[in-house]
C-alpha cells in the first residue's frame, strides 16, 4: 500500500512538474471578471462613494478627520443584522519634507472590527519618519458650489494639500493658481468593505478551479480613482510585459479590457504586450506631462491589486464638472484588502518624483563591484568539470566574466544549502578556483523547503513552528521542485533571523566568501496552488491571511538572504542576492531580473521598457536573461540580444535545461567575435556604470533611464522606449529585427550628439536614419558630457583595478563639458564612512580641471592615472597639452575613438597625461 502511495505521489509530482515547464496557460490565471473585487469595483459608477469627511482635528501632528455616511450611521450599529450599516472611518494625513504627503485610511478601532487590519511594515525606511513636518494647525474655507467646509494644510514650495469634506476628496493643488496636480476619490468611486464577523449562512467563499478559498472575515476590499492633473502619459506599476507608457485598459475604442494586474505569480513564457501581472510588484505610478511635469501615487499595499488606465470619455455619462482647462489621466486602483496608506509625490521634475519615491522605500543597494560586470548563467551547469570547462572557454577565447551560477540541479536532491556530492564533490576548491582568477560564484536558495524529517532545515522549522500554516493552522503542504514542501514565515523577523544564520560557514557546509545568493520561485510559486501560487487564506505570524502579504512574502525572503550574507562577514562585505519577486523596498536588498522570458525577438524588445519601468519605481539593478531563458534564439537575435543588454544595469545569460547550449564560443568565430565585443564594452564602461550605481545609491536616480526623465520638455520623447539613456551621458538604440541594414533613432533637441562608432555629430531635436551593421548598435553620447572609460581588456573586474582611465569629453555648443567618476574598494562598507574618490571633471575654455568632491578626511587613494582624454567635437590646432601643478607637457594627436574590431575612427586625443584620479589638476590646451 505504502509503494502505491509513493508511486501517486510521483506520478503527480510528474505531471506538476512537466506542466510547470510547458508554455503559459491562461486559464491556470484569474481575470477580473474572474476576480470578485475587481469585478465589483469596476461596476461603481462615479460619485457612488457618498461619505463626508468630520470631525477635524490635529493630532499628534497629522491631520485627522472621520468619513462617515450621512443619515445612515447608528451610534451603536448592530453588526449581527443583516443589513449591517458601516462604521465610520479614520483618516489621518502627514506631510513630509520635499513635498510629500502621506495619508490613510482604515477602520475605526473604537467599534472593535473582527481584527487589525494589515499594515506592511518594513518597508518605508526609518530615516523618512523623521522627516515628518509635525502640523500646528489648517486653514478652513469653501471651495466654490461645495455644500460643506474644505481644510487646507501648507505642503512644499507653493503647493497644498486639501481635504475636502462634501463630497469627500483630497488633493494637492498650487496656492497661487488652484491647479490641481494629483487627487483621491474625485470621481466618487472610493470603497471600502469592512471586516465583518462570518454568521452561519454567511456565502462568503470564493472559488477558482478546483480551490476554495474561505474568506474568514468576508469581502474586504478597497478601490478609489486617483487623477494626475497635467499629464499626457503614465508610467509605472510593473511587473508587466509592456510598453513604457501605460496604455488605456478602459473606456471608449480600449480593446483591452484587463486591468492591469499586480499579483506576484510563478508565470512562464509569458506574453509581451499584456497588462498580466508577472513575478513582482510595485503600486506606484509616475504621471509626465509638458504643462505640469512629473508627479506621482505610491500604494503601499501588499495584497492583490488591479489598476486601471481610463480612457478619455470613461465618465462620459457622469455629471461630475471638474476643471476643462487642466489635462488629466484618470486611474482606478483596487485591492483585495489591506489599508488606504498612500502617498503623493509633486515632483515637479521626473527626478524630483524618484527621489521622493526613493525617500519613503530607500534608494538602492551599492552594488559590489563584480556584480556590474557579465554573469554566466544556465539551469544547470552539470557537475565540477563542466564549470572547469566553462570558465576554461571564456579565457580561451579572451571574453571577461565575473560570475558563475549553479541553478537547483547542483543541491542533494533539491535540498537548499547542501550540494550534490556526486557531481560537486568539492565545492569550496571549486569556489576557490574560480576566484584565484578573480570570479565568483552564485547558487539558487529557494523559499520550498523539502519535507525530509532527515533534511536539517526542515527538522528545525518544523519543530520551531516556522512554516507558513494553512487555514486550518497545520503547516501548509505545496508542491515545487523537491515535490512535497513547506514555506518558510519570513514575515516574522525572528525567523527572518534564524533563516539569515544559515548563510554562516558552518551552516552551509562548502560555501566560502566568493559564493553568492539567487532567491527564485519567491512570489512564492506552489505548483499545485490556486494560480500556481499559495492559497490566499494561509496563516502567516500574527495571524496575518497571505491575501493580505502575498505581493511582499518574496521580499521579505530576499531581505533575510540578504542579511544572512551580511551576518556571514561579519556586516563588512555587501551582499548580493538576485531575487524574481519583488516589492517595494527590494531595491535595498539586491537584484532582479525580469523572469522566465523567451528567445523572441519581442521579447529582446519589451525587455527595454520593463527595466526602464523598474527603474522609474525604484529598483534600478535590473535585467533580462541574455537571449530568451525558453527556447533557442537564432544566432543573429543572440548577438542583438547582448548588445542591448551590454548597456542595462544587470548583465546575465540564462537559458533553460531543456534549450541548446549557448555560451559565446559555440556559434562560430565571427558571432564569438561579435559577442566578445558586446560584453568587452561593458567592460570599456565599468567606470561609468560604477559612478552612476553611487548616484542610484544616494539619490534613487536609476541607472538606465527612459528618454523623458532627462529631457522633460521635449515632448517627442515622452513615449519613446525602444532607445534609452545610461546615465545622462549615453543614448543606446537597441536593433529589434531581423537583417537590419539601418535603424531610426530620435535624439533628443538641444543637444548635438556624437556617434560613438564614427565620432560622427548629429544634430538634436530630429529623427535620423543610420546603417547598422552586425558589429554593433547604434550608442551616442551626448553633447556636455565627459564619460570614465576602461579601455584594456582584462579577465575580469578583479584585473581591472589598477588599469588607466580614458576619459570621453564631448563638447556642447559652448565647448563645455562635465562628467564624474566615483571610485571604492569595490566590495566593503567603508565609502559610508567616506572612503572613496569622486571627482568632478569640468571641461571650459580649453582647459580641464579635477574637482575633489569627496570629504577632506576621505582616506581611500588609488594609483591609477588618466591614460587618454578623447576630445569630440572640440576643434583646435594644438599640438600638446600642459599639465598643471606638475608643469609638464603631453601630445595631442589622432587616436582611435574605441579599441575594438571594426570600429575605424580617428579622433582628437590627449595621449598620456599620466595625471592620477585622485588629485587635483588641470590640463590646459596650448
Amino acid at each position: 500500500m505504502k509503494s502505491i502511495v509513493v508511486l501517486h505521489h510521483l506520478l503527480l509530482l510528474f505531471f506538476l512538474l512537466f506542466s510547470h515547464v510547458s508554455s503559459w496557460k491562461k486559464e491556470e490565471f484569474r481575470n477580473c471578471n474572474q476576480t470578485p473585487f475587481c469585478k465589483r469595483a469596476r461596476s461603481r459608477k462615479p460619485q457612488h462613494c457618498n461619505l463626508i469627511a468630520t470631525d477635524v482635528t490635529i493630532n499628534d501632528g497629522d491631520l485627522v478627520a472621520k468619513l462617515i455616511t450621512p443619515n445612515r450611521f447608528e451610534q451603536n450599529p448592530d453588526q449581527n443584522s443583516t443589513d449591517f450599516q458601516p462604521n465610520p472611518l479614520i483618516l489621518s494625513l502627514s506631510v513630509y519634507q520635499d513635498g510629500i504627503l502621506r495619508f490613510k485610511i482604515d477602520e475605526d478601532p473604537v467599534y472593535n472590527p473582527p481584527k487589525k487590519r494589515f499594515q506592511v511594515p518594513d518597508v518605508v525606511v526609518s530615516e523618512f519618519v523623521s522627516k515628518k513636518l509635525w502640523l500646528q494647525r489648517y486653514t478652513k474655507g469653501v471651495i466654490d458650489g461645495d455644500s460643506g467646509e474644505s481644510f487646507f494644510v501648507y505642503l512644499f514650495d507653493g503647493y497644498e494639500a486639501v481635504v475636502r469634506s462634501d463630497p469627500f476628496e483630497v488633493f494637492v493643488r498650487e496656492q497661487s493658481s488652484g491647479k490641481r496636480v494629483v487627487s483621491f476619490n474625485t470621481h466618487g468611486l472610493f470603497d471600502f468593505e469592512q471586516l465583518r464577523v462570518k454568521k452561519e449562512g454567511d456565502g462568503w467563499e470564493e472559488r477558482f478551479r478546483t480551490h476554495t478559498d474561505s474568506r474568514p472575515f468576508g469581502p474586504q476590499s478597497i478601490s478609489f480613482d486617483v487623477s494626475f492633473y497635467g499629464a499626457d502619459f503614465v508610467y509605472g506599476i510593473p511587473e508587466h510585459a509592456t510598453s513604457l507608457v501605460l496604455k488605456p485598459t478602459k473606456g471608449p475604442g480600449v480593446e483591452e479590457s484587463e486591468p492591469y494586474r499586480l499579483f506576484n505569480l510563478d508565470v512562464f513564457e509569458y506574453l509581451h504586450e499584456s497588462p498580466f501581472g508577472l513575478y513582482g510588484s510595485i503600486p506606484f505610478m509616475l504621471s509626465h506631462g509638458k504643462s505640469h511635469g512629473t508627479s506621482g501615487f505610491f500604494w503601499l499595499n501588499a495584497a492583490e491589486m488591479q489598476i486601471d488606465v481610463l480612457g478619455t470619455g470613461w465618465d462620459a455619462e457622469s455629471s461630475i464638472v471638474l476643471p476643462s482647462d487642466q489635462k488629466r489621466i484618470d486611474t482606478l486602483w483596487m485591492s483585495e484588502a489591506g489599508i488606504v496608506d498612500a502617498f503623493f509625490f509633486i515632483g515637479p521634475k521626473p527626478k524630483d518624483v524618484v527621489k521622493q519615491y526613493a525617500s519613503v522605500t530607500g534608494t538602492s543597494a551599492m552594488p559590489q563591484l563584480f556584480a556590474t560586470g557579465y554573469h554566466q548563467c544556465r539551469w544547470n551547469y552539470r557537475d565540477e568539470e563542466d564549470v572547469k570547462n566553462v570558465d576554461s572557454k571564456f579565457d580561451e577565447h579572451d571574453i571577461p566574466y565575473d560570475v558563475l551560477w549553479l541553478d537547483i540541479e547542483h543541491t542533494d536532491g533539491k535540498r537548499y544549502f547542501t550540494w550534490d556530492r556526486v557531481l560537486f564533490p568539492h565545492p569550496e576548491e571549486m569556489q576557490k578556483d574560480l576566484f584565484s582568477r578573480g570570479r565568483r560564484m552564485v547558487t539558487i536558495v529557494d523559499p520550498h523547503i523539502k519535507r525530509d524529517d532527515n533534511y536539517h532545515i526542515h527538522k528545525e522549522a518544523s519543530k520551531n513552528g516556522y512554516y507558513v500554516k494553512d487555514a486550518s493552522g497545520k503547516d501548509f503542504d505545496g508542491w515545487c521542485w523537491p515535490g512535497s514542501s513547506s514555506y518558510i514565515d519570513m514575515v516574522n523577523p525572528e525567523i527572518r533571523s534564524w533563516w539569515a544564520d544559515k548563510f554562516a560557514y558552518s551552516e552551509y557546509v562548502g560555501s566560502t566568501p566568493s559564493l553568492y545568493i539567487w532567491n527564485d520561485m519567491n512570489e512564492p510559486s506552489v505548483f499545485n496552488g490556486p494560480e500556481v501560487t499559495m492559497p490566499r487564506d494561509a496563516l502567516h505570524y500574527g495571524n496575518v491571511e497571505h491575501r493580505e502579504l502575498h505581493n511582499a512574502y518574496g521580499y521579505y525572503f530576499h531581505m533575510a538572504t540578504s542579511e544572512g550574507l551580511l551576518k556571514r562577514e561579519g556586516g563588512k562585505d555587501r551582499p548580493f542576492v538576485l531575487s524574481r519577486a519583488f516589492f517595494p523596498g527590494t531595491q535595498r536588498y539586491g537584484t532582479v531580473w525580469t523572469g522566465d522570458n523567451i528567445a523572441e525577438w519581442e521579447h529582446l524588445r519589451v525587455s527595454v521598457p520593463m527595466i526602464l519601468t523598474l527603474g522609474l519605481t525604484g529598483i534600478t539593478f535590473s535585467g533580462a536573461d541574455v537571449g530568451g531563458f525558453f527556447g533557442n534564439p537564432d544566432t543573429e537575435l543572440l548577438v542583438r540580444w547582448y548588445q542591448v543588454a551590454a548597456y542595462l544595469p544587470f548583465f546575465r545569460g540564462h537559458a533553460h535545461h531543456d534549450t541548446k547550449r549557448r555560451e559565446p564560443w559555440l556559434f562560430g568565430e565571427r558571432n564569438t567575435e561579435l559577442m566578445r565585443d558586446a560584453i568587452r564594452v561593458r567592460y570599456t564602461y565599468l567606470p561609468y556604470f560604477y559612478t552612476l550605481f553611487r548616484e542610484a545609491n544616494v539619490t534613487g536616480v536609476p541607472v538606465a533611464r527612459p528618454l523623458w526623465m532627462e529631457f522633460p520638455y521635449d515632448e517627442a520623447t515622452f513615449n519613446k522606449d525602444e532607445a534609452f539613456m545610461v546615465g545622462n551621458g549615453l543614448l543606446v538604440q537597441g536593433v529589434y529585427t531581423q537583417r537590419a541594414r539601418d535603424a531610426t533613432v530620435y535624439l533628443p533637441s538641444d543637444h548635438t550628439w556624437y556617434d560613438l562608432r564614427s565620432g560622427t555629430a548629429y544634430k538634436g531635436g530630429k529623427t535620423q536614419k543610420v546603417e547598422v551593421t552586425d558589429a554593433d548598435i547604434p550608442v551616442f553620447q551626448r553633447s556636455g558630457t565627459i564619460i570614465p572609460r576602461k579601455d584594456r581588456f582584462r579577465r575580469s573586474t578583479v584585473q581591472m583595478e589598477d588599469d588607466p582611465y580614458t576619459l570621453v569629453i564631448a563638447v556642447d555648443g559652448s565647448g563645455s563639458a562635465e562628467g564624474e567618476l566615483y571610485i571604492d574598494d569595490g566590495k566593503s562598507y567603508e565609502f559610508k564612512e567616506g572612503a572613496y574618490i569622486h571627482r568632478r571633471f569640468i571641461f571650459s575654455n580649453g582647459k580641464l580641471t579635477s574637482v575633489n568632491l569627496a570629504p577632506l578626511t576621505s582616506k581611500f587613494e588609488s594609483d591609477c592615472t588618466i591614460e587618454r582624454i578623447i576630445l569630440l567635437g572640440h576643434t583646435t590646432k594644438s599640438k600638446t597639452a600642459r599639465i598643471e601643478p606638475s608643469n609638464q607637457v603631453t601630445d595631442i594627436e589622432l587616436g582611435p575613438l574605441q579599441i575594438r574590431s571594426g570600429v575605424r575612427s580617428s579622433v582628437l586625443t590627449i595621449r598620456k597625461p599620466n595625471v592620477r584620479v585622485s588629485d587635483d589638476w588641470t590640463i590646459k590646451l596650448s
